[in-house]
């Protein structure tokens, strides 16, 4: 950060621009952003236009009607138009308290909030076959901070093994309001493109991983995935994956065991289909098609005797 760009932030501190961008140094500068990428981004300030590094950057706060999606406040998930891109730095900043850690008897998932109502984003895989579920959320506090808190009452709403989704919610009362955070308005991901992923890997809260998008269309069993990069590791299934404009592009949920840097998330895509469909996949505890696991049938007999009994001559 340059003398001269703080000089103008001190000057400018008292016009009315639409866009503030609050630096590091404590400084803001105010005005109109004009082009923003992954690195910089460019705001006009009236005498000159500047190039701030995203790394200089604390924050933006950007005013107008097209900064938000016209959704209902109850909406099950909520996108936004135009997020400011910022360093994976700023953004898991501003996006961590959104993820949850998932308990269970077996073990141990991540989850992603998807709306002020407690809303909860996990796969399905992570709860199969479990009732006893308990989320570990973490609230923002005034000094930065963040607050751990369990919590066990925790609702099972729906569940689509196909997709490997389910979504779980958080208890709500005296207004109660969870940080969330939105999914991604277009399907606009690319190859190369950096993301980040935030879960709780082998049980390690809160852990961060970066890498950029290998393919946006790796198929299995008839469904595309996000492959990328970032490290995925057992306990990272149902976290999110971001993008640098702080958007849910994915739902991390696989790796591939042996291989380096092969992660898979499930794309934006399946997931609000899930959420808008959520209905069909209401969770039913008395159907035994709703999350229960099977265990492998036994052999088919041969002739009254199971073939690996048969004697050889």
């Amino acid at each position: 950060m340059t003398g001269r760009m703080l000089l103008f932030a001190c000057l400018l501190g008292g016009y009315a621009y639409a866009d503030v961008v609050m630096l590091e140094s404590g400084g803001e500068l105010r005005g109109t952003i004009v082009k923003q990428d992954e690195r910089s981004l460019w705001i006009d300030v009236g005498p000159s236009i500047i190039r701030i590094d995203n790394n200089d950057v604390e924050d933006l706060k950007r005013s107008g009607p097209e900064e938000v999606a016209t959704e209902p406040v109850d909406a099950i998930f909520h996108t936004v138009e135009n997020p400011p891109d910022l360093s994976i730095r700023q953004q898991a900043k501003n996006v961590k308290s959104s993820v949850v850690l998932v308990q269970t008897p077996s073990g141990t998932g991540s989850g992603v909030i998807v709306n002020g109502r407690g809303h909860v984003v996990t796969n399905a895989h992570v709860i199969q076959g479990e009732k006893d579920l308990r989320l570990v959320v973490w609230a923002p506090r005034e000094d930065g901070t963040l607050a751990r808190t369990t919590i066990e009452d925790i609702e099972i709403e729906a569940v689509n093994d196909h997709l490997d989704l389910a979504l779980l919610k958080l208890p709500t009362g005296d207004g109660q309001s969870y940080p969330w955070v939105p999914l991604e308005l277009w399907e606009s991901i690319e190859v190369g493109q950096p993301v980040f992923a935030i879960g709780n890997p082998m049980g390690l809260e809160q852990t961060a991983s970066q890498g950029v998008v290998s393919t946006t269309q790796r198929s299995f069993d008839g469904l595309s995935y996000i492959q990328t990069d970032a490290a995925i590791n057992p306990g990272n299934s149902g976290g999110p994956l971001f993008n640098i404009s702080g958007e849910v592009v994915g739902i991390t949920n696989m790796g591939i065991l042996g291989g380096e840097a092969l992660g898979f998330a499930i794309p934006t895509r399946y997931v609000k289909d899930f959420l808008r469909n959520r209905e069909a996949f209401a969770y039913d505890p008395s159907n035994p098609n709703t999350g229960h696991r099977y265990h492998t049938p036994p052999p088919r007999l041969k002739g009254g005797v199971a073939p690996e009994l048969e004697k050889t001559p």
